[in-house]
């Protein structure tokens, strides 16, 4: 017969690798799954994490390193692989991977969220030839050189600060005539003498030869510039659990700060769920919630 666990931990970021800590500690027999070797999703594509309690400045690679380092030291059990689709039949969860296929008595589904695409002329098209959407990632091949960042949002607004810092000009396009970004993002970035801010402007077309070389504005306005980066928002990867949970409108999972779902047994943490702050504290609080979640379940069920 194969193996049955107790949990499968469906993602290896903030939400999950705190979540991994706080199973060892209770002492399930459980297994964390993450399609990246690292693990630690977007927290890694983060310049500098300076919100995060008793921290007051790191990056999020470093960040993310101490959350693995801590799961790996209490021995956490981690596996590196794709998860397909998971699905429920006879109390039993099925986590399909490419790999293999996991048999779970619950799940905590952390999957995280991509970005959202603009869905202009050029966009798709110049993606790696001057289009991105991690400023950390790709900022250095930038380097004294005119970039236009598009949103209004703390993502956008840290983009743009630090593109800021190595490149010659930055132009943050804002579809709105205010920015989302919480007031201390927005300080530093007023700040900054190389940052021209456009608001209540949005891009119609990317545009370039072999890379990108300007975008057009829909008010007609051109500008010349070498790279784009788009932080308008985020699309939850729920694709996975999408018919066995309920989700909103958007695709993010409906679940409460326990972390229930609609399907009993499984349980949403992190960016892929529905919540009005999506923080990286905020996420290891999920993963934290959702093992208290996990034990009663079980417990509950043990008791039958």
């Amino acid at each position: 017969m194969s193996r049955v666990y107790d949990l499968v931990i469906a993602g290896g970021g903030a939400a999950g690798l705190t979540a991994a800590v706080y199973a060892v500690r209770s002492g399930l027999d459980f297994l964390l799954v993450d399609s990246s070797a690292s693990m630690g999703s977007q927290i890694a594509q983060t310049d500098e994490v300076d919100n995060y309690t008793g921290i007051d400045s790191i990056t999020g690679i470093e960040l993310v390193q101490r959350f693995y380092d801590h799961a790996n030291k209490l021995n956490a059990p981690m596996k590196n692989d794709t998860i397909k689709k998971i699905t429920k039949q006879n109390e039993l969860f099925s986590v399909e991977c490419e790999g293999q296929t996991l048999l779970a008595k619950s799940v905590i589904f952390c999957a995280g969220a991509g970005h959202r695409k603009l869905g202009i002329k050029g966009e798709n098209e110049f993606t790696g030839r001057g289009v991105g959407y991690c400023a950390v990632c790709d900022g250095f091949f930038y380097r004294n050189k005119t970039v236009v960042v598009v949103g209004g949002g703390n993502t956008a607004v840290t983009e743009a600060i630090y593109l800021s810092k190595i490149c010659k000009k930055v132009y943050l396009v804002h579809r709105r005539d205010t920015l989302r970004a919480e007031r201390a993002l927005t300080k530093k970035l007023e700040s900054a003498d190389n940052i021209e801010i456009l608001y209540s402007s949005e891009l119609a077309q990317i545009c370039g030869g072999n890379s990108v070389s300007s975008v057009i504005l829909k008010n007609g306005k051109e500008l010349e510039c070498q790279g784009v980066f788009i932080a308008v928002g985020i699309v939850p990867r729920s694709e996975a659990i999408k018919d066995i949970a309920d989700t909103d409108e958007y695709g993010f999972v409906l679940a409460s700060e326990s972390g229930k779902t609609s399907c009993k047994g499984l349980f949403a943490a992190g960016d892929v769920r529905t919540k009005s702050l999506r923080q990286i504290i905020t996420a290891c609080s999920d993963g934290a919630n959702c093992i208290d979640s996990v034990n009663r379940f079980l417990n509950e069920g043990a008791q039958k």
